[in-house]
């Protein structure tokens, strides 16, 4: 590879803006890292210091380049770009999963990602068409969690069925039957969550136990990323029946 481009989705390789999601990705898949970009603006800062260390020792490619570090990163302040290749990390038929259909927003997306790692639910479903996993801006919300994460991308929520049919299925909707307190989860479970904006469609009602997260009637609903950190913290305290 001799001119890195800037980021589209059709491309088989993706960026990591900054030191931290760059040090996640060396941490964790080491084996996609192309190159790694540093600007010389960054040579008192620890955490550049570490991404050179860990370079070294695992000897992947590290290139001074200013000039590529800024046009990549879209502004000055970033001192390391990581550059990998795509990669495919099937789910787990046995764990938990999230499943989110049409997710549109990289910020939610991100924030989502990270997390799901935070309750140590790593495996994410998705139906399309959706916001790209590995674009930048999602990869720098996720803080490089996304390099922990199993995933998938589907058409449709009958082909996700198709392959997981032992799941039990929870999706989380304004009108759900069951208010989330009052729900015992059923492991393995997927935890379904609709689009910005539009939320989960009248289909959904009849997949599963539909779930309703308790709200005043200031709002019409909460925030993507918000419904899926409460959704993931009652369920990960349930005492789940398996």
């Amino acid at each position: 590879m001799t001119t890195l481009r800037s980021y589209r989705k059709d491309l088989d390789y993706s960026y990591t803006i900054g030191v931290f999601p760059t040090l996640e990705l060396l941490t964790h898949r080491p084996e996609q890292v192309i190159r790694v970009l540093v600007s010389s603006r960054g040579e008192a800062n620890a955490g550049v210091a570490k991404v050179r260390a860990i370079c070294a020792e695992r000897r992947i490619a590290l290139v001074q380049a200013d000039r590529q570090v800024e046009r990549l990163a879209g502004n000055a302040k970033s001192y390391v770009v990581g550059v990998f290749t795509k990669y495919e990390a099937p789910l787990d038929p046995a764990a938990n999963h999230v499943l989110l259909v049409n997710p549109s927003d990289a910020g939610n997306l991100g924030t989502i990602i990270r997390t799901m790692l935070g309750f140590d639910v790593t495996n994410l479903a998705i139906v399309t068409p959706a916001v790209d996993l590995f674009a930048p801006r999602t990869l720098r919300a996720a803080m490089g969690a996304t390099f922990q994460l199993a995933f998938a991308h589907f058409d449709d929520i009958g082909a996700y069925r198709a392959l997981f049919g032992r799941h039990h299925l929870y999706p989380l909707m304004t009108d759900g039957a069951i208010d989330l307190p009052h729900v015992t989860f059923r492991s393995p479970y997927t935890l379904i969550f609709g689009p910005e904006g539009a939320g989960l469609g009248a289909a959904y009602q009849a997949l599963g136990t539909t779930v309703r997260i308790p709200q005043s009637g200031r709002i019409d609903s909460l925030n993507l990323a918000v419904s899926v950190g409460i959704a993931l913290y009652a369920a990960t305290r349930s005492p789940n029946v398996w």
